[in-house]
């Protein structure tokens, strides 16, 4: 396999002079000379015209002689080469590409929507004209494959995979480097240079949102029960510590019970509480 190589190519504004020059001077011959036999070298002069090209800012000219890769022209201007190379010119710009959201099944097997923005650039002319068919259709291509085996080597989440450490939605750097290194992989032999590669959209497939909507909030409210419960509890015992220790009241067994009960519903229920004015005792 062949790598890029740059070729050396000549200043063009001078071998435009040296042209014209060249076809003025063969057309004065031939008629002060009388010789109009000469004028049939002018071809010569026209073709040698096919040997100009321009090379704008962050592009290439990659150059062939009758099927044999002669090398790369990546500096910018006006030049002249041999007028029978064949050229091609392939962009060096950084280009952006977002990819359709695709429908694929997590490691688990959940439908989900995915999609990828890859920052890339021809960093191989040779590679790039030469060794696949289309370098722009192959980027696309092996992009969308890398993001297909990427979703299903990592649950969206944790709710059924409650071992996973690493997760589309949770790790999201590493799920990004992961993405980043198998998409360069893949690209390197069309001599492609991933800059960036992240994850732009990322759902779960409509048939299943909703379910797994309601899903997540069930588990965001049970945690957040959970932690209310904790909280309340801490603030009853630290109740009936303080009242007993200021001597405020003594408790039995029963008023504590009472007591107990009356707080956690204060402080766990989902509503404002409701109060009660009791004047008789907590057994009345």
């Amino acid at each position: 396999m062949k790598n890029e190589k740059n070729i050396k190519v000549q200043n063009g504004y001078l071998f435009f002079g040296i042209v014209i020059v060249s076809i003025l001077a063969l057309v004065i011959a031939a008629i002060k000379t009388d010789n109009p036999e000469l004028l049939f070298l002018l071809p010569i002069g026209l073709i040698a015209f096919r040997g100009f090209f321009i090379v704008n800012p962050n592009s290439s000219k990659v150059m062939v002689l009758f099927g044999a890769y002669k090398g790369t022209v990546r500096d910018n201007g006006f030049f002249w080469a041999n007028p029978f190379y064949t050229r091609q010119k392939i962009s060096l710009r950084a280009r952006n590409f977002d990819s359709e959201r695709v429908k694929v099944n997590d490691k688990i097997g959940n439908p989900i929507m995915i999609n990828v923005i890859l920052v890339w650039k021809v960093s191989d002319t040779f590679k790039a004209a030469f060794d696949v068919n289309d370098y722009q259709e192959f980027v696309k291509v092996q992009t969308d494959a890398a993001v297909r085996k990427l979703a299903g080597s990592y649950p969206y989440d944790s709710f059924d995979d409650a071992q996973a450490d690493l997760t589309l939605r949770s790790g999201m750097d590493e799920v990004n480097e992961a993405l980043e290194n198998e998409i360069t992989e893949r690209l390197s032999m069309a001599g492609i240079e991933v800059m960036e590669a992240r994850i732009g959209y990322l759902a779960y497939a409509p048939e299943i949102a909703s379910s797994m909507l309601k899903r997540q909030q069930a588990v965001a409210i049970v945690a957040a029960r959970k932690k209310i419960v904790e909280g309340a509890v801490g603030m009853v015992e630290d109740a009936l510590d303080k009242l007993s220790a200021d001597g405020i009241i003594e408790f039995d067994d029963e008023k504590k019970a009472s007591m107990v009960s009356n707080l956690m519903i204060v402080l766990c229920g989902d509503k404002e509480a409701t109060p009660v004015i009791n004047t008789g005792t907590l057994n009345s």
